[in-house]
């Protein structure tokens, strides 16, 4: 295995010395194989604890992943799509570095916007001919019958 960073981006690279990779059995289709040889991929990182992502990064990465991070803010990836340890170890590092690259990206800031009249109009006269079709729906009285 190789010691190289991993490039992320321009200004992200993290040594793959902080990524833990732990092979495990798959579940699924293998036939006699799937009970002898650990070919799935568990990637753990840690993210709250790396020297190599800057701060924002760091937060982002800890939204954007969800379920996959535990409380003490390690990234867990697994990796079972393929039938060898090599593939599977590269999807999960694949896998990482889009996951990275999404939280380097910074969010667009948002700007408050105002519903034109018009569209207020459109709106509320919408709103107007449901009420009338609910109305209309109404009990007809006796003198009317």
């Amino acid at each position: 295995m190789s010691r190289d960073p991993i490039q992320i981006t321009d200004t992200i690279a993290i040594d793959e010395r902080e990524i833990e990779q732990k092979f495990i059995r798959a579940s699924g289709p293998g036939g006699q194989n799937i009970n002898k040889v650990a070919t799935a991929v568990q990637l753990r990182f840690d993210v709250a604890n790396s020297p190599s992502l800057p701060a924002e990064v760091r937060e982002r990465l800890m939204g954007l992943a969800g379920r996959r991070i535990t409380a003490d803010g390690v990234l867990v990836i697994e990796a079972r799509r393929f039938r060898t340890q090599a593939r599977n170890r590269q999807d999960a590092i694949e896998r990482l570095i889009a996951l990275i690259r999404k939280a380097a990206e910074k969010p667009k800031p948002r700007r408050k916007t105002r519903p034109t009249r018009r569209s207020q109009e459109r709106r509320l006269e919408g709103k107007r001919q449901r009420g009338e079709t609910k109305r209309a729906r109404g009990v007809v009285p006796d003198s009317e019958r």
